[in-house]
């Protein structure tokens, strides 16, 4: 079964505080920042992530491109966000595809769940995104202790000692 999640990107970005506090700042950074953390989800959980924006914030109307294998999708003039999430419900749910769409608000989403796709809470794509970035940043490490003992010269003497303890003789 392939899973995609379909973000609102504007939506996850006004829910969760760092990236609200963010776009205060400068949105731009807000957005890549959100594209960023997609993509480590992206990664970790090996789910295709479509990042869906209401052009009206931006330049370049109705442009899609693909960054870090996230897709960013730029809603056409006069469409929102929740009428593409929508289209691309309609689009991509089938029999072998699970379609979760992550937003804070529901109600503007009920079309949507109602075709069939799963809801993923802001809230609750936030605690998994802290769950994800936990364990990057756990394999990260077990990567690092793994690349410096490999890079760690064994003598013979050493070799053999650890191959008894492999074999169980003490």
């Amino acid at each position: 079964m392939k899973d995609i999640l379909l973000v609102d990107g504007y939506n996850i970005i006004g829910d969760w505080p760092e990236l609200k506090k963010l776009r205060e700042k400068n949105l731009e950074e807000a957005r890549d920042r959100l594209i960023e953390k997609m993509a480590e989800y992206q990664a970790f959980k090996g789910w295709e992530v479509k990042v869906i924006f209401d052009a009206h914030m931006v330049a370049g109307v109705g442009r899609k491109y693909n960054n870090y294998l996230v897709d960013i999708i730029y809603t056409r003039e006069n469409e929102t966000a929740d009428e593409r999430i929508e289209k691309l419900v309609g689009e991509l749910k089938n029999i072998e595809t699970r379609v979760h769409v992550a937003t804070s608000d529901y109600a503007e989403q009920s079309l949507a769940f109602g075709s069939g796709a799963l809801r993923k809470s802001a809230r609750e794509l936030r605690v998994e995104m802290e769950v994800v970035e936990q364990n990057i940043t756990r394999e990260v490490k077990e990567h690092s202790k793994q690349e410096k003992l490999s890079n760690f010269p064994l003598t013979e003497e050493m070799a053999e000692i650890f191959d008894k303890w492999r074999r169980g003789d003490r």
